[in-house]
């Protein structure tokens, strides 16, 4: 083991960390909250100044390295080990974890098994060397065999405690892992895992009425937000609004476990399937009468609809940065959202 001292700009932390072991996972799982946001090397946001000691960086080619000032020392803590001991200097408030909160930790995950949702989605499950609990809304970093870095996937379910994790992958061109989990039989593959991640998290405690918006793979947080919220039963007293997008029909899953949610709470629940470049066709509707379909890009649809209805809720969004963009600024100019009611996660 190797010592990390962490000057913040409110206080000093240190944690010790192992060989290969990187800086931000090494305060993660000791329970100082590190600042982050991807956690895979892409966002730049757990940047910080190497003042003292060697450092192995894991993957030089990380897209988040073009935000550094690297002739200033500064390191991406998600991708860089330490090789001896480590004295760092980070630019953000660092606190302790917030009590109660799961603590992330490193697993080896083997894939159970894997089915195609469309042509170019596919579902995939992972059994973990042993339980762990996370909350709805959270996802895990993970590291395929044979490609460089970590690439970070929402959990779709939801237990309060398991050995099973459920994801989803949008297959895209010259996506390292998309690919090849798409060329390949990957059940029976082990997999390194790192987390629970992220802070766009749902607890039933809040007692707010709940928005999501979603593209694509983006669904797959916000599934493991509504199960939760059926298993508990807090749509009985709460709102909820859940908006999908996707280009056409044929681009839409995972609408017969969503009919099934709206079935639970036919009156509070209400569930919208956007397209963006087709219209929506009597067939359609007919498939699933308990869903709504409409045209158009899933933030204008979800503004359309959610027109006087923000009161007492928060939102989460998630898929491709572009849509979430979209409706970040849709809820903050046209909704008046505040910024802690809007909650998502960087990692893509």
């Amino acid at each position: 083991m190797m010592k990390v001292q962490v000057k913040a700009r409110n206080r000093a932390f240190g944690f010790d960390t192992g060989v290969g072991e990187s800086v931000l996972y090494s305060g993660l799982r000791t329970g100082v909250a590190l600042p982050y946001e991807c956690a895979t090397g892409t966002c730049g946001t757990c940047k910080a100044k190497l003042i003292e000691g060697e450092l192995d960086d894991q993957w030089p080619e990380a897209p988040g390295r073009k935000y550094l000032k690297s002739d200033q020392g500064e390191f991406l803590m998600c991708q860089c080990a330490a090789k001896t001991d480590l004295s760092i200097e980070i630019g953000n408030f660092v606190s302790e974890a917030t009590p109660g909160a799961v603590i992330p930790a490193k697993f080896t995950g083997i894939v159970g098994g894997s089915r195609m949702l469309t042509p170019d989605v596919k579902a995939f499950t992972v059994e973990l060397d042993r339980s762990t609990e996370f909350d709805a809304g959270q996802f895990v970093a993970v590291r395929f065999p044979g490609i460089g870095g970590y690439r970070g996937y929402s959990m779709v379910n939801f237990e309060r405690r398991t050995q099973t994790l459920e994801f989803v992958v949008k297959k895209l061109p010259g996506g390292g892992v998309s690919e090849w989990l798409f060329d390949n039989e990957p059940t029976g593959v082990e997999l390194e895992i790192f987390g629970p991640l992220g802070s766009a998290t749902f607890y039933p405690g809040m007692g707010k009425n709940v928005l999501c918006i979603a593209g694509g793979s983006g669904i797959a947080g916000m599934m493991s937000i509504f199960s939760r919220g059926c298993q508990e039963n807090y749509f009985a007293d709460h709102q909820g609004y859940l908006f999908f997008g996707v280009r056409t029909a044929n681009d839409a899953f995972y609408l017969d476990e969503l009919a099934a949610f709206k079935a639970k709470h036919p009156e509070n629940l209400h569930i919208t399937v956007a397209l963006s470049t087709e219209a929506v066709t009597d067939e359609v509707k007919a498939a699933f009468p308990g869903l709504e379909f409409d045209t158009g890009f899933v933030h204008e649809v979800a503004a359309r609809k959610m027109k006087d209805h923000y009161d007492n809720i928060v939102a989460y969004l998630a898929g491709p940065p572009p849509a979430v963009d979209a409706a970040i600024r849709t809820l903050v100019l046209e909704a008046r959202l505040s910024a802690d009611s809007i909650r998502y996660d960087k990692f893509s």
